[in-house]
């Protein structure tokens, strides 16, 4: 029979392996899947619109989506790349320097 000798440090590095595992079990199965085409109802409660402002974007080709049948769908990738595109950055000016402020 071979007899292991269990030390301090084997003992610290098994723990730490052990809480590496369960912390990336944990996040794993704490976030959703995603999924690549949503539907309108999807849509409207992602970017918190109505459905009108969602057909216009449509109709005005902001927002590019797929039709099959009776059934419109969106590519979270490109919603996502329309949003990012569309960021702005601007620096607004601070209210004691705005012209247009009321006195």
């Amino acid at each position: 029979m071979t007899t292991t000798e269990i030390t301090q440090e084997k003992l610290e590095n098994f723990k730490r392996d052990l809480l590496r595992e369960v912390r990336k079990m944990v996040s794993e199965s704490q976030s959703p899947p995603t999924r690549k085409w949503l539907k309108t109802q999807e849509i409207l409660k992602m970017l918190s619109i109505s459905q009108g402002t969602l057909q216009h974007l449509r109709i005005k080709g902001i927002l590019p989506f797929t039709k099959i049948g009776g059934v419109i769908l969106y590519d979270r990738d490109e919603i996502e790349k329309v949003l990012r595109d569309n960021k702005s950055n601007r620096d607004f000016p601070s209210r004691k320097n705005n012209p247009w402020r009321k006195i």
